[in-house]
């Protein structure tokens, strides 16, 4: 299995691809150098896989590498720095 995680503009999310199928999503809205999550989504047929923390991590990397900030309205990201605090400085 193989899986990717892209930040899709358009959409204006994060998105987690498990052999070319798109499995789920995050959504953020950007605003300068802040980037807001509202809402993190996996797909029925792809839950407890851990796609979800597989898909908010890679996408805090993303963030990090662009030098945003993060608002963490979507709780599962929330929760997901609360559980790795090696992300809390990328909190406003």
């Amino acid at each position: 299995m193989s899986n990717s995680i892209d930040f899709n503009a358009a959409e204006q999310r994060y998105e987690i691809h498990v052999d070319g199928i798109l499995a789920g999503f995050s959504k953020v809205r950007e605003d300068d150098e802040i980037a807001t999550f509202t809402h993190t989504e996996v797909f029925d047929r792809f839950e407890g896989q851990g796609l979800a923390s597989e898909l908010v991590n890679g996408a805090l990397d993303d963030v990090r590498v662009r030098g945003k900030k993060v608002v963490a309205t979507c709780v599962y990201v929330a929760r997901f720095v609360d559980k790795h605090p090696d992300y809390a400085d990328l909190l406003l």
